[in-house]
């Protein structure tokens, strides 16, 4: 990017309530077949539409054309039985129904990746799409086939890397791996999971990601956070190995969070995208605000390397607290922008 902070979303944006339920996550469609094509095409135009109203300037999907961030993905693979459920337990968190792995796992055919040309046509703004990373998928699931959690994310891994490579050949200029799976099992993370990732991207040429959070605003979340005392420092255990890993940007998350953020020392030399809007409150931050917390954040990286973004995405909140939100996220970053040029 030549410009200075430029500003994006870390996920998903609110669905329009003729698509999905809104306000919810596994909303189910309200249509069918070649209707629910061309409704989620209408979504993906209206949320491209506010992202570029908002002033936001890297734009993506809003994954308006998936119910979730990793299930839609395993939805398309062969070796997994959807109807053959299991309950587990999901980020040593909450208790979830979740599908099986009865099988080898393989992509019989491109996932996102017309989702992604369809995006493309309509922009020459640089684009950004998320994918689920290897662990966060294994975490999503009950295995019955390859009984290892290390054995099914390489095989995910390899999938992953499958669809990134089309999805990069499609015109995505930076591919985002949605890992917030990193900020639970630590050793798993540094033992096999930034190699796991690290597969996922080989061989890309087009920018690569990694989003770690703490999760949406669903209470599930907002209880869990409230364990981990006066300092978040969960990223203490990962940014070390990933400062070192291939991937070019990480993001994290940093407004109205416990997070030390000279933590971000950690990760130096990456480019960063700074969680600077929190997606756990309907309240809409100020400009300054967010501001502040980038004028934070660069004490700790450089103003070329800051991707200012959101905390997570916003699936669960309103159309108009979104909407004010990313305004509040680019009018913060234009701030900050002219302060750097004086």
């Amino acid at each position: 990017m030549t410009l200075l902070l430029p500003t994006s979303t870390a996920g998903s944006l609110p669905k329009p309530s003729w698509l999905a339920e809104p306000e919810k996550l596994w909303s189910p469609w309200k249509l069918q077949g070649d209707e629910l094509i061309e409704a989620k095409q209408d979504a993906l135009r209206v949320s491209l539409q506010e992202q570029r109203q908002a002033g936001i300037d890297i734009v993506s999907d809003g994954e308006q054309t998936r119910q979730h961030f990793v299930t839609t993905f395993i939805e398309h693979l062969d070796g997994v039985d959807f109807e053959s459920r299991e309950t587990v337990k999901i980020r040593d968190r909450y208790e979830a129904s979740v599908p099986s792995v009865v099988g080898a796992v393989s992509r019989p055919q491109p996932v996102f990746v017309d989702d992604a040309k369809f995006l493309r046509a309509q922009t020459d703004q640089p684009i950004k799409w998320a994918l689920p990373g290897p662990m966060t998928m294994i975490d999503t699931l009950y295995d019955g086939h390859y009984k290892s959690r290390e054995k099914l994310a390489w095989e995910f891994a390899k999938i992953l890397n499958q669809e990134a490579k089309e999805l990069e050949a499609a015109g995505v200029d930076i591919i985002q791996f949605d890992e917030p799976a990193f900020n639970v099992f630590f050793d798993d993370v540094n033992d096999w999971g930034i190699a796991t990732l690290e597969r996922a991207i080989e061989g890309l040429q087009c920018e690569t990601a990694v989003h770690i959070c703490y999760g949406y605003g669903i209470k599930a979340n907002n209880d869990w956070k409230k364990t981990l005392g006066s300092e978040w420092r969960q990223y203490e255990q990962a940014f070390p190995k990933l400062q070192q890993s291939a991937i070019d940007i990480v993001s994290l998350e940093c407004q109205n969070s416990h997070v030390p953020m000279d933590l971000i020392e950690l990760i130096r030399g990456k480019k960063v995208m700074v969680g600077a809007i929190d997606v756990a409150t309907n309240d809409i931050e100020t400009p300054e605000e967010v501001a502040d917390t980038l004028r934070k954040a660069l004490q700790f990286v450089d103003a070329e390397k800051l991707y200012p973004s959101t905390n997570c995405g916003m699936a669960p909140l309103s159309r108009e607290v979104a909407r004010g939100k990313l305004q509040a996220l680019s009018a913060g970053a234009a701030i900050v922008r002219q302060e750097l040029s004086i």
